[in-house]
């Protein structure tokens, strides 16, 4: 009885960990958001990173008769010609998930085309020449990419009228708008459908279609007449609307997605009563940002992929804001906004892949130079003027940037304390580490506190590999549980749902953390240092609340990025897998010694770097070296440290051999 109230408590205070009141003040202060990151920012003018967004399509048409246009503009135009002329939506479609387009093999995606899939035609792209059968489940999935790609294409379909004057394109993508308000609440929906949907999957799928139909209408706002205009909004836009309001009453990158798209709409209409409930209130586009972004202008999800995809979320609102006249508004959104675009590249490693918190899919890559280029019309930045200046997209075409001044490097990485986001970075002597020890919310988390990820120079030593598509088992089953992570566990369970840590001590060579909450039956506790060249991992776990006669093991998982040189002492262990929690079955053939107070590994990277890998902790302990998934279809080796006692401090430490080369 006594454990299930503790069990009942610690949900609990896990729960309420990082709630706020009014009172309390932000949760996230920004004191100065024109200031932060202003090494990745090109000031519009002296304090103010902004820039105004115009459209000249004027300007435009001039420009679209340049030899250097015309190509982009046959380009757009041979894509929508042979998407109006041989695609159309099915009302009889039912949309599906985009996560369930997945091989049931190894969680990939699948190769989408625009051709409705027959049995035998759809192919994962791990496994090209292996057909893939189709299911309902796959031809649902399918649909919410056609049905998401159609409605991609009517904006196109409307440039391509104002830049041409040719009717046809009007009348097809008015013709679009058409057909989905007249059908809105005819689509098939699941047998349990999702809360906020009607043609789409999830309220998510429903918000994206709402700001691409909503940008449709105002480019063709001088084409349609009022009435076809009111039709719109009164059999489609605000049925979206109204659905989209009912659901995510809460701080969310989804929630972004549908107040931005229902506040395109308000600008559209000039309806004041929506604007302020798309942006004032509850939950609105104010309180998003002002609670979703960290004081480090870090997405509080954590996956770092939803800082660009938040923003995205939110970048046509203001640009919609700027042409209707409103953008001095949304002035403090826009500079948190900005900054949760350039933050990332603060985190990078010296390969340019990004650290991997929470559930996102596979490994980011900073810059991202395409989202530095889109959002480079609304936020100045060096990287992104010169990257638009090669490309041509309709906002270059309508909006032409200012031109790059002078060549631009970016800042080195350097140790930093994240206490916000509950994470931080060491960089030193070689070394780059990220360590994440806490979460924010339950949205997306996984049980991985107190993971970490490092890089030697330019090897990767240790990362986190994301996940795959969520609907495939694989998803829930390995990659978001702890044997997949590098934490401490009591009898192969690491963290129960989430919790903010304890930060402690930070430096620019060591930081530590602690998760007293790590579970209702454990806590835990680790820190990270740079030491004359070496990195030494201490990570601690404690059984709590033992019944008399209980055993419980405190072990470690740890997995590199190298082939380790597996000594003779290691012995097969065919039990391992079976005599733990079921993620364990993922690690194949487990090979198991027992040592004391010591055990030394050699570890050989792909680019042949070499590291001695210490494991210390006193007395007996085992130690199994398996072979566990990576990002698919990798592989990696990894580790599994336990002893017979139920509190352990486990000592790892990273030395580089460089200089000494592999043995033969």
């Amino acid at each position: 009885m006594l454990n299930k109230l503790h069990r009942i408590r610690f949900f609990l205070i896990a729960g309420l960990a990082t709630a706020l009141t009014a009172a309390d003040g932000p949760r996230f202060p920004k004191p100065d958001p024109a200031a932060a990151l202003g090494e990745y920012k090109t000031y519009a003018a002296p304090g103010d990173p902004l820039r105004r967004v115009v459209e000249d399509w004027d300007g435009a048409r001039r420009r679209a008769a340049e030899p250097r246009w015309r190509d982009w503009v046959a380009a757009r135009r041979a894509e929508v010609d042979e998407w109006k002329a041989h695609r159309r939506d099915k009302v009889e479609w039912r949309s599906g998930w985009h996560h369930d387009f997945v091989s049931p093999k190894d969680g990939s995606f699948l190769v989408w085309t625009p051709d409705e899939p027959g049995p035998d035609t759809l192919r994962s792209r791990n496994d090209p020449k292996t057909p893939v059968a189709l299911t309902p489940t796959l031809h649902d999935a399918w649909v919410y990419r056609f049905r998401t790609q159609n409605a991609s294409l009517m904006p196109e379909a409307a440039r391509l009228f104002r830049l041409t004057g040719e009717r046809a394109y009007a009348d097809w993508a008015a013709g679009q708008l058409d057909f989905y308000a007249a059908n809105y609440k005819k689509f098939p929906r699941l047998p349990k459908p999702q809360p906020g949907t009607q043609m789409m999957y999830q309220s998510l799928d429903e918000a994206t279609m709402l700001s691409r139909f909503v940008e449709t209408a105002r480019l063709l706002d001088d084409f349609a007449t009022p009435e076809r205009k009111r039709a719109w909004l009164e059999g489609l836009f605000r049925p979206q609307c109204e659905l989209l309001a009912q659901t995510r009453r809460d701080i969310h990158n989804i929630a972004c997605w549908q107040r931005s798209a229902a506040a395109q709409v308000a600008l559209l209409y000039h309806d004041d009563a929506l604007w302020k409930q798309a942006v004032d209130g509850p939950f609105g586009v104010r309180q998003q940002v002002r609670e979703g972004i960290t004081g480090d202008y870090l997405w509080y999800e954590q996956s770092l992929g939803y800082n660009s995809y938040t923003a995205r979320a939110l970048m046509p609102m203001f640009e919609a804001a700027w042409l209707a006249g409103r953008a001095g508004e949304l002035r403090d959104e826009m500079l948190a906004v900005q900054n949760l675009i350039l933050s990332p590249m603060a985190l990078r490693f010296p390969d340019g892949r990004l650290p991997t918190p929470a559930d996102q899919n596979g490994t980011g890559k900073a810059p991202d130079r395409e989202t530095l280029a889109d959002a480079a019309r609304l936020f100045p930045n060096p990287i992104g003027l010169k990257e638009a200046s090669k490309r041509r997209t309709w906002a270059t075409l309508v909006d032409p940037l200012p031109a790059p001044s002078g060549s631009y490097e970016l800042p080195p990485v350097v140790s930093r304390d994240l206490e916000s986001s509950r994470m931080a970075v060491l960089s030193a002597d070689g070394w780059q580490v990220f360590f994440h020890y806490g979460q924010l919310t339950q949205s997306h988390a996984q049980a991985e506190a107190l993971n970490f990820e490092a890089t030697f120079k330019d090897v990767d030593v240790t990362h986190d590999p994301g996940t795959v598509g969520y609907g495939s088992p694989l998803h829930r089953g390995w990659y978001r549980t702890a044997p997949a992570h590098n934490v401490p566990m009591i009898d192969g369970q690491g963290q129960v749902g989430w919790d903010p840590g304890e930060r402690g001590s930070f430096s620019k060579t060591s930081s530590t953390a602690a998760q007293p909450r790590y579970s209702p039956d454990a806590s835990a506790s680790r820190r990270l240092s740079i030491e004359g060249g070496k990195l030494v991992d201490e990570a601690t776990v404690e059984a709590l609340h033992v019944k008399p006669g209980a055993k419980p093991h405190a072990g470690l998982a740890l997995h590199v990025q190298g082939h380790v040189e597996a000594p003779e002492s290691l012995r097969a262990d065919a039990s391992f897998a079976g005599s733990r929690p079921a993620p364990f079955q993922q690690w194949k053939d487990a090979r198991t010694a027992t040592y004391r107070d010591r055990a030394e590994f050699i570890m050989t990277t792909a680019k042949g770097a070499r590291f001695r890998l210490t494991f210390q902790t006193p007395g007996a302990f085992r130690v199994t070296l398996a072979n566990t998934p990576d990002a698919p279809p990798k592989r990696r080796d990894s580790f599994y440290l336990e002893t017979d006692a139920p509190k352990a401090t486990f000592r790892t430490t990273f030395e580089p051999l460089e200089g000494e080369k592999p043995k033969p």
